[in-house]
């Protein structure tokens, strides 16, 4: 008995760690994905798509989800360059928490979090936060 509860709670709990919730748009089609942290909460829930990643996207391997932000510079040849923000579930991690990649029509930078809505901000992250203060404390060392 107790290790069919166990299968229970098991079964039950698995996939709250698989599953984190993410704004899911592109300001080529919605200018609200642009900076969704000038409008408040009600507006949002009406025009950002929110997306429980485990639920809404297909992952290969089932990797653990996180949210991702992808701001893109578009170069054109005969008019002003654009800029486009898209956001979304990722399940492939990159060992930064930011990059940058500079092609040759476009400069992007692509940026992944861990916390629910947390793609709506540009805020850094708890790991950035946590190297800045490694970083200041080596610093005071060598000064001593």
């Amino acid at each position: 008995m107790k290790y069919i509860v166990l299968l229970v709670v098991l079964s039950v709990c698995a996939p709250l760690g698989l599953s984190i919730r993410c704004y899911e748009c592109n300001s080529a089609n919605n200018s609200m994905c642009l900076d969704p942290t000038t409008y408040d909460k009600e507006t949002l829930n009406k025009f950002i798509k929110m997306t429980d990643c485990a639920n809404g996207v297909y992952s290969p391997d089932r990797h653990q989800f996180f949210c991702r932000k992808i701001v893109q510079t578009i170069f054109h040849k005969h008019h002003d360059s654009e800029v486009r923000v898209t956001r979304g579930c990722g399940w492939v991690r990159h060992h930064r928490d930011c990059y940058k990649a500079d092609n040759e029509d476009h400069l992007e930078t692509v940026c992944q979090c861990f916390t629910d809505d947390c793609n709506a901000a540009t805020v850094p992250s708890y790991s950035q936060w946590v190297g800045l203060a490694a970083l200041s404390i080596l610093g005071l060392r060598s000064l001593i």
